[in-house]
């Protein structure tokens, strides 16, 4: 019998694009999954049940975690590196909300484990990202206000460990995730998403942020959703990367999409546009020993997102943006 079979679980977030491939994952393996966000989504599937809460007030949070056995956190604020840049507040302050209030409600409503879902934007610059040398130095300037929101949930977690003398949270720190349900806006989008809308809506020109040089660690929501579940499974109790170990330039992306929507594009590099850092590779090694190992590679999951994007674009005009709220 499957590990989650008729376990009542909660995904924050659960309408985004990894909330989604893990709802219908653990729906698959005879879940009851409760999901909460703030998207215009509907979707009506057997035991499952959608509501939509803001997170930001505590009450809320208890409401939902009430009579839960796991609780998969995975709801945040994704964004390019210029909304990073001119917009940090709508990325600290949600994000920061939605963690304490979560893991606080957990923690009274005697949920059995939590899974919280960090960033790879907590690390500072290096070559490869290891785990353990995340609190050697502080965040990247660049995710400087995401990255400081995320490491406060881990904290939050190691606090609650010192205080009642076990641990019950897992951590997972993801890469660049993508895949479909993602955020498609241009203006605010990551790089996968942004690039493929502009693909579909030129004909002959794909703007691509920066120089193309930068290279970037990426993961398939699918693959994504199916580590968290392994990860909370086996009561991991350290935090672990979730990535592919690779890295790979926005260039070759930008000419995997191209090559995908319409090889006749031309690629135009805008040199003054924020490009980020250059290299965020991620450790996989603490993946791999768990038991892990991705099923898509990149070329198969940017044309699944693709193929998805060709007949949902509605859809993704749906989804919640906290960049078009004033916080």
């Amino acid at each position: 019998m499957s590990f989650y079979k008729n376990k009542k679980i909660l995904i924050t977030g659960g309408t985004g694009m990894i909330g989604i491939a893990l709802t219908n994952s653990l729906l698959k393996e005879g879940a009851i999954v409760t999901v909460v966000s703030l998207d215009k989504i509907k979707i009506k599937k057997k035991n499952l049940k959608i509501v939509n809460k803001d997170l930001r007030e505590l009450k809320n949070c208890i409401q939902l975690c009430k009579k839960k056995d796991y609780v998969f956190h995975l709801a945040g604020v994704k964004g390019s590196p210029e909304m990073t840049k001119s917009k940090p507040a709508s990325f600290f302050v949600p994000t920061i909300s939605f963690n304490t209030n979560i893991l606080e409600a957990a923690r009274r409503c005697n949920v059995k484990r939590t899974l919280y879902t960090s960033s790879i934007g907590v690390y500072s610059p290096a070559n490869i990202f290891h785990e353990d040398d995340m609190w050697n130095k502080p965040p990247s300037n660049n995710d400087k206000f995401a990255g400081w929101a995320k490491r406060m949930g881990e904290l939050q977690a190691e606090a609650y460990e010192i205080e009642h003398g076990e641990s019950n949270i897992s951590i997972v720190r993801p890469a660049n995730i993508y895949g479909p349900y993602d955020n498609f806006n241009p203006n605010n989008a990551m790089v996968i998403p942004s690039l493929i809308y502009k693909a579909f809506k030129s004909k002959k020109v794909l703007q691509v942020w920066g120089n193309g040089k930068p290279r970037r660690d990426f993961m398939f929501s699918e693959d994504c959703a199916e580590a968290m579940k392994l990860i909370l499974k086996k009561n991991i109790n350290y935090p672990v990367n979730l990535g592919s170990g690779n890295g790979i330039s926005i260039e070759d992306i930008a000419e995997i999409i191209k090559k995908n929507i319409n090889k006749n594009l031309k690629i135009e590099w805008q040199s003054k546009k924020s490009k980020g850092d250059n290299i965020r590779i991620l450790s996989i090694q603490k993946l791999k020993k768990i038991g892990f190992k991705p099923r898509y590679s990149l070329e198969e999951g940017i044309k699944k997102t693709i193929d998805w994007y060709k007949t949902n674009r509605n859809i993704s005009k749906k989804k919640y943006n906290s960049f078009l709220e004033s916080i």
